[in-house]
């Protein structure tokens, strides 16, 4: 697995640009990282399929064959390539890289985390030092103090060992030979899912920015840019400009996003900001590549009118439970069908709650 390229320039924090010293641009003497696979990646058949949505730029799906998280990206440079998200555990990420061999011979030196999200994340301590690992300054900080096993994860992971005893016991009882296999099928992922934890450490990037940063890679141009706060406090967009691509994160998918760790009230201000960039393509951290740039109105609107419902709750006094299943956006079900009837995810009300309250 070649995680680090072979170079013979000095591969400074992208922040500098300075003249690098021939004595100090030799290759390293060993610039490939030969690893077993991490904890967690006892699986068959491949992690990832790419698509690849113009040349060279690849959006990254799991299969369903590893718990991997997000979905990512994979950017082919002249010389090397730049992943977009490190996904949900060290074996996700180590699966990623180990798959992209078959895309391409060139190296991995630069990794973007959109955002601080366990799922999105959470494979970054698998690069060394000389893959650039990239993300938002509020990114560095949540991962390092903690913040990415936070409400989301807990939401998502840490149900994982009462899940899988519940399906140990629903396989125990099992009469029907199909029903048990499909059972114990279930059950080798979910165990696996969870030994991908096993020796996790959340790690930070090592390059962050505030508001933005161009990387030139032979003749592409890629740009990190941070609009404001959104999914989260730290999202960065990357934005190919001359193949008219947006990588979003979870800032903008196809439906309705976690909204758990927003901002509401900013979200709207901030996805103004993503209509002002050129593309064709959005390739989102969930859901399918799409082209409707009518989706970033969609969002805003349901965002909008759910906050202010919250908010009128809030002002009676209901507590974000009740007020979660009050609250009706079936007038926003034609462009979200997962909209059924009347109810809210409570997490989104709890955060509004949460962010109406510290004032």
């Amino acid at each position: 697995m070649r995680i680090a390229a072979p170079v013979a320039r000095c591969l400074f924090p992208l922040r500098l640009f300075p003249l690098c010293p021939l004595a100090a641009c030799q290759p390293a003497a060993d610039p490939t990282v030969d690893a077993a696979p991490p904890p967690g990646s006892d699986f068959a058949g491949a992690a990832f399929e790419f698509e690849e949505v113009v040349p060279g730029i690849f959006h990254a799906r799991g299969t369903g064959a590893l718990a991997v998280g997000s979905h990512g990206a994979v950017i082919v440079n002249e010389d090397d390539v730049l992943l977009v998200e490190s996904h949900i555990s060290p074996a996700a990420a180590w699966a990623v890289v180990d798959e992209v061999e078959a895309l391409t011979d060139k190296p991995v030196r630069f990794v973007v985390n959109t955002h601080y999200h366990f799922d999105h994340a959470h494979g970054n301590q698998i690069y060394p030092p000389e893959v650039q690992v990239i993300g938002h300054e509020a990114t560095r900080e949540m991962l390092e103090n903690g913040g990415s096993m936070g409400r989301s994860w807990e939401t998502f992971v840490g149900g994982l060992p009462g899940q899988i005893a519940a399906l140990e016991e629903r396989v125990a009882a099992a009469e029907d030979d199909s029903a048990r296999s499909e059972l114990e099928s279930r059950l080798a992922y979910l165990r696996n899912y969870l030994a991908g934890q096993e020796g996790l450490v959340p790690t930070g990037p090592n390059t962050t920015l505030s508001e933005r940063l161009t990387l030139f890679r032979g003749d592409r141009e890629i740009r990190l840019l941070f609009f404001g706060r959104g999914h989260t406090g730290g999202d960065v967009v990357v934005h190919l400009p001359n193949e008219r691509v947006v990588i979003t994160g979870d800032l903008l998918v196809p439906g309705l996003p976690y909204m758990g760790d927003g901002y509401l009230d900013e979200w709207d201000d901030t996805l103004e900001h993503l209509k002002s960039l050129e593309f064709d393509w959005v390739l989102p951290g969930h859901g399918n590549p799409f082209q409707e740039k009518d989706r970033i109105a969609w969002l805003q609107d349901y965002m909008r009118d759910l906050q202010a419902r919250a908010t009128a709750l809030h002002a009676q006094g209901l507590s974000y439970e009740e007020a979660a299943t009050r609250i009706d956006m079936t007038d926003h079900a034609e462009r979200y069908p997962q909209i059924i009837g009347p109810g809210v995810p409570a997490v989104a009300v709890q955060r509004i709650f949460e962010l109406l309250e510290e004032g």
